[in-house]
């Protein structure tokens, strides 16, 4: 919950998008139970990423903002102390960092929210199970060294040229995977999200055997892959990356959202691509599908 939204400077874009507004807010929780583990953890609202397929648009319901989604982040600037009063009751558990938000996202390099609320969590026996498109994340690896932790991260394509267009400010793909490296040298658990697929653009036959391929010789432990949902606020910005970008796309991604017969045969067909990029690099039983 959040309160005392103040206009603060507004920080350089990394690309040509509009610049981002920073905002300072007060929560008074910042641990939340989730169906996603035990409980999740979000530093901010808002992501400097600019996903255009990001499911947390969703939370413009609730924290209404003049800008569009991936131009503002609101910093929860007393996080660090909202989380030391939740850990004197809270039972430990597991910690989905984040859910809402990217926790590693380029703000984070300055006021080092998530860093500090991950040494809380770890000194007060929490599991931290990290999810992030971000190559920042490096600087705090030496944290999860030897303690219960588990790094992620999320790549929806291995080409590099599509990630700029889906996903403007995030790290590139080659940084994502250097991180599951680091990880994996300094003997960390990893794991990995493909998705959401991009349909007819990075859920080919030949993209899922790279990116399977990429799993295999990183010996993730855990990989998600999921589809592109039709969640709330998202079809607008992906209906006009389209049009700008793959007008040829629009109408059969419209179908595909939309259309439960349509839904049903893409959804069918991509899990048996799925299944025989698994079975080509015999990770069938580290695939946790989630469509």
């Amino acid at each position: 919950m959040q309160e005392e939204m103040t206009p603060q400077s507004q920080r350089p874009a990394s690309t040509d998008l509009p610049d981002v507004v920073v905002r300072e807010t007060a929560c008074k929780t910042i641990l939340n139970r989730t169906s996603l583990g035990a409980y999740s953890l979000n530093c901010y609202t808002g992501c400097e990423h600019a996903c255009v397929y990001c499911y947390a648009r969703f939370m413009q319901r609730f924290h209404p903002h003049p800008e569009a989604w991936g131009e503002f982040v609101d910093v929860k600037v007393n996080a660090v102390e909202a989380l030391r009063r939740q850990l004197r009751h809270a039972e430990p558990g597991e910690v989905f960092v984040s859910s809402a938000c990217d926790g590693w996202q380029a703000i984070e390099r300055e006021r080092r929210l998530t860093r500090r609320c991950c040494e809380l969590l770890l000194e007060y026996g929490f599991e931290v199970h990290v999810l992030t498109k971000s190559d920042l994340v490096l600087r705090d690896l030496e944290l999860f060294v030897g303690q219960k932790a588990r790094i992620g991260v999320t790549v929806t394509t291995h080409d590099e040229a599509l990630r700029v267009h889906w996903e403007p400010r995030a790290a590139s793909v080659e940084e994502r995977f250097r991180v599951l490296e680091e990880a994996s040298r300094l003997g960390l658990k990893t794991a990995i999200m493909f998705g959401p697929l991009l349909p007819w653009l990075s859920d080919s036959q030949d993209s899922l055997d790279a990116m399977f391929q990429r799993a295999a010789d990183l010996q993730v432990e855990v990989i998600w892959v999921d589809a592109l949902n039709p969640r709330p606020r998202v079809w607008p910005a992906v209906s006009q990356l389209l049009r700008d970008r793959f007008p040829d796309l629009l109408e059969r991604y419209r179908q595909m959202l939309f259309d439960s017969g349509a839904r049903a045969r893409y959804m069918a067909e991509l899990g048996q691509r799925v299944q025989r990029a698994a079975d080509r690099v015999s990770l069938q039983g580290r695939i946790v599908r989630c469509f």
